[in-house]
C-alpha cells in the first residue's frame, strides 16, 4: 500500500506554474523545463512549485522499514510542506504497476527506483528524461548519457556457500573451479530472473567473448545445474543455509555477509570478474507533481540519501559514501577482484542471447 498517499491528486505536473519570466511576461514552466531545469534559481523554482503540488509519490525496491521509510522520513524533515507517498515491490512487480497505470491515463507514481528497473521501463516508453547538477558528483557508468536514469545503488554478485558443506580448500575460487566432477548436481542458481542465470551468463560473454564464454557454458552445462525457481534472491541463500545446496552462483553478494554476521552458517565468494549491476532511478512521463519529483531525486542522490541507503545495508552508488564495514569484503575495488560493471543496455543488449544460451543449454 502506499505510504502516507491519501488522496493523489490528478494536478498535471505541466500546469504548475513555475514563475519564469518570459517576453509576455510570466508564464509556467512545461514538465519538460521543470525536469530539465538550470538556472540558477533552480532549488527555489523547484521548492516553490513543490510546495504548490504537496506531495510526491515514489515506487521502489528498497526493503521498507530499512531504507524505503528512512528516505520519505528524511525528505518529509527537509521539505515539510511535502508529503511523500510510496509503494515497494520487486522491479517485475513495479514494472506491470507502472505499464498498467500508464495505459489507464492514471500516473501515480512520480519517481521509480530498482534494479533491471531502467531498461524495462525505457523500452516502455514509460519514463522519461531529467537533469539534476547532482549528478556530476556521480562516475560517469553511473549516468545514463541520455539523461533517462541515474544509479542510486550498486548490487556486486558472488557465490554462496555453505561453510558447514564446503571445506575451505574446496571454496571455488574461480569459474573454472566450478567444473570440477565433485559439483555436478550440487551448483544452484537463480531462474526467472534477470539477476539469477541472464546476468551470470551476460557477465561471461561480456567479459570473454562469445566463443571462449559458449565453450565454457557447453561444458557447465555438463555439470546438471539446479534450476532454483521459487522464491527471492535471499530465498535460495536461505537453502544454502540450511545445507539444502552447498554452492549457490549469481547471489547478492552481501546477503551472505549480513547472515554471517548474525552466526548463519554461510560466505561469499568473489570470482574474477564480478558481475555488478546499479539499482536505478527514473522519472515518470505525465507525472503529477514534477517539481517535487525533482527534489526527491536530489534528496537520494544527495549524501544525506546515499547515507539512508547506507545505513540500509546497500551500497551507495555515490563515491563519497562508503559501504558499511562489515559489506566492505564483497566491494570489488576494495577486495582486489576485477569488476564487470553490466549498465542497463548492455543488460537489455544481451538479455535475448543470454535467455537463449540458458534455454538450450540448461532449462
Amino acid at each position: 500500500m502506499l505510504g502516507r498517499l491519501a488522496n493523489v491528486r490528478s494536478v498535471s505536473g505541466a500546469m504548475i506554474c513555475a514563475g519564469l519570466l518570459a517576453a509576455g511576461g510570466a508564464r509556467a514552466l512545461t514538465q519538460e523545463e521543470i525536469l530539465n531545469y538550470k538556472g540558477a534559481d533552480r532549488d527555489q523554482v523547484l521548492l516553490d512549485g513543490a510546495k504548490k503540488e504537496g506531495e510526491v509519490v515514489f515506487y521502489a525496491s528498497v526493503i521498507v522499514n530499512q531504507a524505503l521509510r528512512p528516505i520519505a522520513e528524511g525528505f518529509m524533515k527537509k521539505y515539510p510542506s511535502i508529503k511523500m507517498g510510496y509503494w515497494r515491490a520487486d522491479a517485475p512487480e513495479l514494472i506491470a504497476k507502472i505499464t498498467a497505470e500508464s495505459r489507464a491515463r492514471n500516473i501515480v507514481a512520480d519517481v521509480i527506483e530498482g534494479t533491471g528497473m531502467a531498461e524495462l521501463a525505457i523500452a516502455g516508453g514509460l519514463v522519461q528524461p531529467y537533469q539534476t547538477p547532482v549528478t556530476s558528483e556521480y562516475p560517469p557508468q553511473y549516468r545514463d548519457p541520455r539523461n533517462m536514469w541515474t544509479s542510486t545503488r550498486l548490487s556486486y554478485f558472488s557465490l554462496a556457500y555453505s561453510t558447514k558443506n564446503v571445506a575451505p580448500a574446496d571454496i571455488p575460487k574461480t569459474y573454472d573451479d566450478l567444473l570440477d566432477p565433485k559439483w555436478q548436481g550440487r551448483l544452484a542458481w537463480r531462474v526467472g530472473s534477470v539477476t539469477g542465470t541472464e546476468l551470470f551468463i551476460t557477465n561471461l560473454r561480456m567479459a570473454w567473448g562469445e566463443e571462449k564464454a559458449m565453450a565454457y557454458f557447453r561444458k557447465l552445462a555438463g555439470q546438471k545445474m539446479i534450476n532454483f525457481g521459487s522464491g527471492s534472491a535471499r530465498t535460495l541463500v536461505d537453502r544454502v543455509m540450511a545445507g539444502e545446496f552447498p554452492l549457490a552462483l549469481n547471489i547478492f553478494a552481501h546477503h551472505p555477509l549480513i547472515s554471517a554476521q548474525k552466526g548463519a552458517p554461510v560466505n561469499s565468494q568473489l570470482m574474477d570478474p564480478v558481475p555488478s549491476s546499479p539499482s536505478t532511478m527514473a522519472v515518470m512521463k505525465d507525472l503529477r507533481h514534477p517539481h517535487a519529483a525533482m527534489l526527491l531525486v536530489d534528496f537520494v542522490l544527495s549524501k544525506e540519501g546515499q547515507g539512508i541507503m547506507a545505513k540500509a545495508e546497500y551500497f551507495p552508488s555515490r563515491p563519497d559514501v562508503p559501504a558499511l564495514p562489515h559489506l566492505q569484503a564483497v566491494v570489488p575495488l576494495k577486495a582486489g577482484v576485477p569488476e564487470n560493471f553490466i549498465s542497463p543496455e548492455n543488460m537489455l543488449k544481451y538479455a535475448e542471447g543470454s535467455n537463449k544460451i540458458y534455454q538450450d543449454l540448461f532449462r
